[in-house]
């Protein structure tokens, strides 16, 4: 049974902030690794018919909590739809010997416009069952809280 995973959180900056920092890469290295971890793209093309890949290493690998290597996750990520302004949809597929990290994980970043700035919205559909929802859940409100803290004055 296939599992869906969303979070959202009210940023106060206008959409086309947003949206810059939902598409560049020297941004998104920097808000989007959760707490606990950091990441690098070794490749970067985000748009229509675009790809990336995108290492994130762990600070603290006791308990070898990698599902690439031990200290790291490793993704393939291709971008199947860019609505400037509005959404990005993307399919990943992490690089892991264990099964339960296999299969395609379909991801949708939305803004809404809203008084105070702009609501993103996140959602991951299909997603693996070795990612466990609390620990998702926990990585999407640090990477969202990062992006604020990114984006606010």
């Amino acid at each position: 049974m296939s599992r869906t995973d969303r979070a959202s959180l009210l940023i106060h900056a206008d959409p086309a902030r947003v949206f810059a920092a939902l598409t560049t890469a020297e941004a998104l290295v920097q808000w989007l690794p959760p707490k606990g971890m950091r990441g690098r793209f070794e490749r970067f093309d985000l748009r229509d018919g675009g790809s990336y890949r995108l290492v994130l290493t762990y600070e603290d690998v006791s308990g070898e909590p990698g599902k690439t290597t031990p200290n790291s996750d490793a993704s393939e990520v291709r971008i199947t739809r860019v609505v400037p302004g509005e959404r990005i949809v993307q399919e990943v597929e992490f690089e892991s010997d264990d099964p339960a990290f296999r299969g395609t994980m379909r991801m949708e970043w939305r803004l809404e416009r809203a008084n105070e700035g702009t609501t993103v919205v996140f959602e991951a559909r299909d997603v693996p069952v070795g990612i466990r929802a609390r620990d998702h859940a926990e990585g999407l409100t640090s990477s969202l809280s990062n992006l604020a803290a990114h984006l606010e004055p």
